[in-house]
Order: C-alpha cells, then structure tokens, then sequence
C-alpha cells in the first residue's frame, strides 16, 4: 500500500478574500482530504466551507494541535498517512509552520518517510519583506522580542548593531494588543537614521505598509493597538 501525503495548508490572514489570497487550484487539492491538523476545529471549519469544501464534516477527522498536545499526540496523528490516507495541515492564519505551529509534525513526516507538500498562500512575513524595501537577500526572522521593557530596549539596540555589522534586515512580531508598546520602544530606542517598515494588516481591507526613518516616525506615530503587524528594520 503506497503511503499518504502531508499537505502544509496556509490559510488566511483575516477577512474572506480567498480569490485574491489562495490560488484557484486549492479546492482541486483538498476536497479529498478526510483528515486535518487544525489549531482550532470551528475556525478550521469555517476556513474550509467557505473555501468550498464540500464535504460533511462528520465524515472527517480533526486532530488538535496546540499548546497542550503533547508530542506523544502528534505521532498519532500521521497513522493514517501509512494506511495511504492524506493529510492537512492548516494553519490557523497564514503559512503553516512559520511563526506557527507544525514544524514538529513535519519533521516527524520526514523521519516516516512521508512526502511532505507545501501548497501556495499568504504569509505576512515575507509579504512584509517583498514590500519594504529592505534587503530581501539577507534577512532574519526573529519571532517575539522580550516582554519585559529593559530586555525588549537591549535587543532592540543589539538589532541594530547587526543590521550595520551583518547588512542583514531584521523581522519580528508581537501579540497585537502589546504592537504598541513595542513601538514606542523602537522609535525611543533606535537611531534617527534606521528605518523601520511598519506593515500591518496585510492583504486585509486595512492594510498599510510603510518605511520611514525613525526620525520620520516621531513626527506622526501610527495606531496599530490590536491589529496584526509585522516590524522589519533595516538601516
């Protein structure tokens, strides 16, 4: 019996523009699978009707993954992979296993030997980084800075000794009810002359993305409180 596949699906940012976010031959592929990896089950659901899966949904199975799966529970969930089922898995907003996450299922496909593929979709990360005008040949993502103000400002700093020492453009996010604070740190924190991208709610109807100096911030400070940015600086 030949082995299933692991599809890594991306969803959306937000909103429901899937004709503009997800290419057309999406449905083609996913309208077989009976089996998906999802963050959450309701939102997964609604992710996969409106995307015009046609399927009931009893006759499907979900498995959880979040913060209190254990790895014990991701193992399980590629047994059907070796009965020669496929399977996805989605993302709860954007690219799976980036800033997201899954990277342990993947991993565990590929010590099974299980063709792992990765379907076309938004990914606010690297859209962020096609539009800022920053070095799209050296870059880092970074994730999370630290909470705590005192360790947030001293990365901060460190960042922009290795923008000038790496040529390398610097990418990271936060918990968009904390963007705020995150800000006020790099526009009091960095030099005048850095520039810094603010892109925010990408492919939302929303949307900026804008690079200025730090200097330039300071004359108008933009609202992102609860909204979904990505910071990138660059010298």
């Amino acid at each position: 019996m030949n082995k299933g596949k692991l599809y890594l699906i991306p969803s959306l940012l937000g909103g429901d523009n899937y004709s503009f976010c997800l290419p057309p031959d999406y449905k083609t592929i996913i309208k077989d699978i009976k089996h998906f990896i999802v963050e959450d089950i309701r939102t997964a659901r609604r992710f996969l009707k409106h995307g015009g899966y046609i399927d009931n949904f009893d006759d499907i199975t979900f498995y959880l993954l979040n913060k209190h799966t254990t790895p014990e529970e991701y193992s399980t969930f590629l047994t059907v992979i070796e009965k020669g089922f496929d399977v996805a898995l989605i993302s709860e907003a954007g690219c799976p296993c980036v800033a997201d996450p899954g990277a342990l299922i993947v991993e565990m496909a590929h010590k099974k030997n299980i063709k792992v593929i990765p379907l076309v979709g938004p990914s606010s990360i690297m859209l962020a980084l096609m539009a800022s005008g920053f070095n799209g040949q050296n870059f880092a993502f970074l994730g999370y800075l630290p909470i705590k103000p005192i360790e947030r400002i001293k990365r901060i700093k460190e960042l922009e000794n290795i923008i000038y020492r790496n040529n390398q453009t610097q990418i990271f996010i936060e918990t968009p009810y904390r963007n705020q604070k995150l800000l006020h740190d790099i526009i009091t924190t960095a030099s005048n002359n850095l520039m810094l991208c603010i892109a925010c709610d990408v492919t939302l109807g929303g949307e900026f993305i804008t690079t200025k100096s730090i200097v330039e911030w300071k004359k108008s400070i933009p609202d992102v409180d609860k909204r979904q940015v990505v910071f990138l600086l660059y010298k």
